[in-house]
């Protein structure tokens, strides 16, 4: 049976693709949170490498929605 890999840093891959995609759109921290319906300083917590904050896939899918990003490249490890 083939040995499975796991993220161990998940919520940071998801946090720099985030941003990433978010830069590579034009897009301000401001700007997404207001396409997704939260607030400003949640969406740059999200982002922040400093804070230990969780989301839900909810939020998640609906930031993919804002970026036009699927949620299968948030997740992926460059």
């Amino acid at each position: 049976m083939k040995k499975l890999q796991f993220d161990t840093d998940i919520y940071g891959t998801i946090r720099k693709n985030i941003k990433k995609y978010r830069k590579e759109k034009g897009m301000t921290a401001a700007q997404l949170a207001e396409l997704v319906d939260l607030s400003h300083d949640f969406i740059r917590q999200i982002e922040s490498e400093k804070v230990a904050n969780t989301f839900s896939v909810d939020t998640l899918y609906r930031i993919s929605i804002a970026l036009d990003v699927s949620l299968d490249k948030l997740i992926q490890k460059n």
